[in-house]
């Protein structure tokens, strides 16, 4: 049966703490996602019949509560996966994934809006 819902792949590692797990001594390198791991979930579950999806990538977002000015956002991150992925689809300059954030408390605001 139809089910009509949305599904979110959380890809990477986000840092800080949640649920008990805590990812404050991770490999800084596995706090970013590569365009290439966003193409591969993007790849996949683009082939899902009407299939909707949401992506929240890790682009040095913590979980957790931190002061501002303690979490070191890298947006550009997302804006280079939506140029790798729209070059791969044959659309340059789309904006192809539908990216979400978590683990945004300490992050400045323009960082957020970018």
């Amino acid at each position: 049966a139809k089910l009509n819902m949305l599904l979110e792949m959380e890809l990477g590692i986000t840092g800080g703490e949640e649920d008990g797990v805590d990812n404050e001594d991770a490999d800084p390198a596995d706090l970013y996602s590569k365009p290439e791991e966003i193409w591969q979930v993007y790849e996949a579950l683009s082939k899902v019949p009407n299939g909707k999806f949401t992506v929240a990538a890790a682009f040095g977002n913590v979980h957790g509560v931190y002061a501002p000015g303690n979490v070191k956002l890298d947006p550009e991150i997302l804006n280079n996966a939506q140029k790798f992925i729209g070059d791969k689809i044959g659309k340059p300059g789309s904006k192809p994934v539908s990216f979400v954030f978590h683990g945004g408390s300490g992050s400045d605001i323009k960082d957020i809006k970018q």
